[in-house]
């Protein structure tokens, strides 16, 4: 390999993003789909103004691709791994304009390597991907009218078409931004503390360009707004209630925040959490230059926001909610690395290039052997069963990501997939979506639980009355819930034989089928109040008073 060096540092993260991209290709295409790509997998194919728990942007482009390249795992998940490829090449941009283009290659890997951005936010089917793109090109409009990093920055007098033109882009990127995910806000937050925080930015709170990209902004979500006016805004509520304590007494969790903060250094990887966290000290201590004064304020605030509220919210295993900011963190980290590589201490370069091959190493060697045990599932039979156990349960938790085929195998030896009087369903959400991507969106899918969220606006169960349904259940966690739960909407539940979840040949999980017969609404009662299913037999909005 040749040295990198500032001229050839471009070609690098070119070569670079292509392999990754085409490597991303075959393990979108081969690998099976999570929990919570399945469960968003009908917003794909029921296409609304907005959702219950996601802006639309992410749910329009996985329709889109559906209809081009087929109902496949590739087709659900291309434009994840196409947007993260940009991504990768504006993290390049960026970190090359505040830094210099050898930072930016750096900066790059070390997003390639971390593993909570080189397969959850680049290969899977969730809102992560397009926030993560519109986020940086949104910053990159933004450092370009701000001139941080310009040589000679715009002036708003003399060259204020060119202002109020980036301004309208930057209106439309950040449009999409919102799009994407809510998680924009912070993006929001971070420019106006910078430009509050130094003088000679602050000359953009009485500029009218700022605004007028907030009015664009607010116009490209109309869409949100919309869906949410005629749903009781229950985007905000939901997402507003997971930050609370949910009607329980408030207390501080310390167990919560040590696993927020645990559980983000395992996510990006131990060794990678810690010098990208040390930047955002380096950042506050550096903010006098504007450059680190705009990448602090840029990462500290969803960094800070989503570990301090687990203090008192139970935010539970969502330790991606932070990426924003530590995405923006990869920039100065780029920046070290090429120091510490350039420095004239052959120590400091010798740890750095071991830290960096221990890295790519780990990274590659775990991905390999994840991507192949989730496809064969090798290591039931070849590897130590301790291992897969490591989660503490009873099953190994990478069969979550295996698509669960054996569902519609069943269903067409039943009969029930051609019978347009069966539906299907489950009583937990993401069950009830692993249901639904393995019978490939051919039944309607009903949740018969309080917690049905996005599943409870895409089928109208109005429609369903008098068909009977196979519900599904885990054999080894929910044995009860389709009696307690579902039993009052139908007038008889049958068990039947189990659905054996075979990978490589080995029996790795059990599915509780159950024939229910003649749905319809349940006898009133405060039990079920709140179940979106019973609500909706009313003739009311899934959720509300």
């Amino acid at each position: 390999m040749k040295k990198l060096t500032e001229a050839n540092a471009r070609s690098f993260t070119i070569i670079l993003i292509v392999v990754t991209f085409f490597i991303r290709l075959l393990i979108a295409a081969y690998t099976g789909l999570g929990n919570g790509e399945s469960y968003y997998f009908r917003g794909a194919i029921h296409l609304d103004w907005s959702y219950f728990d996601q802006p639309p942007l992410f749910f329009w482009l996985g329709g889109a691709s559906i209809r081009i390249f087929g109902l496949n795992n590739f087709g659900l998940r291309f434009p994840t791994v196409l947007l993260f490829a940009g991504t990768s090449w504006y993290l390049f941009l960026l970190t090359r304009k505040l830094f210099n283009a050898a930072a930016g290659f750096w900066a790059v890997v070390v997003m390639n390597l971390s593993a909570l951005f080189t397969v959850g936010v680049a290969c899977w089917y969730q809102p992560d991907g397009p926030l993560m793109f519109f986020w940086l090109l949104s910053t990159w409009y933004i450092i370009k009218v701000l001139g941080i990093g310009e040589p000679k920055p715009l002036n708003p007098k003399t060259e204020s078409g060119k202002v109020y033109r980036l301004w309208i882009i930057i209106g439309i990127c950040m449009g999409l931004a919102t799009l994407s995910k809510y998680h924009v806000l912070f993006l929001f937050a971070g420019v106006f503390m910078f430009i509050a925080t130094n003088k000679k930015q602050r000359h953009w709170l009485t500029h009218p360009g700022p605004y007028l990209a907030i009015i664009i902004t607010i116009l490209m979500a109309t869409p949100v707004i919309w869906w949410n006016y005629n749903h009781n805004w229950i985007s905000f509520v939901w997402q507003g209630s997971r930050a609370g304590t949910r009607n329980e007494a408030f207390k501080i969790h310390f167990d919560w925040f040590l696993r927020s903060i645990a559980g983000q250094a395992a996510w990006l990887l131990p060794w990678i959490w810690f010098p990208t966290v040390r930047q955002l000290f380096i950042a506050y201590k550096q903010r006098v230059q504007l450059i680190y004064s705009f990448t602090f304020w840029m990462a500290v605030l969803p960094i800070v926001f989503f570990t301090v509220l687990t203090l008192w919210a139970d935010l539970q295993y969502h330790f991606h909610w932070q990426a924003p900011g530590y995405m923006m963190l990869f920039m100065p980290l780029g920046f070290a690395i090429d120091k510490a590589l350039n420095s004239t201490d052959k120590k400091r370069v010798r740890l750095t290039r071991r830290w960096l091959n221990f890295s790519i190493y780990f990274t590659i060697i775990t991905i390999t052997v994840l991507g192949l045990h989730m496809v064969t599932g090798f290591w039931q039979s070849y590897g130590p069963k301790w291992v897969v156990s490591l989660g503490g349960g009873e099953i190994d938790p990478t069969i979550q990501g295996v698509d669960y085929n054996d569902i519609m195998t069943r269903f067409e030896k039943e009969g029930w997939i051609k019978n347009n009087k069966v539906f299907a369903g489950s009583t937990r959400w993401w069950l009830a979506g692993k249901v639904d991507w393995a019978l490939k969106g051919k039944k309607d899918i009903v949740c018969f639980n309080r917690d049905a969220r996005n599943l409870a606006f895409l089928v109208d169960p109005k429609t369903l009355i008098g068909k009977d349904a196979v519900l599904i259940g885990e054999a080894h966690a929910y044995n009860e819930t389709v009696y307690d739960d579902a039993k009052p909407f139908f007038d008889s539940i049958t068990r039947l034989p189990d659905i054996p979840i075979i990978r490589g040949g080995v029996v790795e999980e059990h599915l509780q089928v159950y024939y229910c017969k003649n749905f319809h609404q349940a006898a009133a009662s405060p039990v079920y109040d709140d179940y979106p299913v019973y609500r909706q037999l009313n003739g009311l909005e899934p959720f509300g008073k």
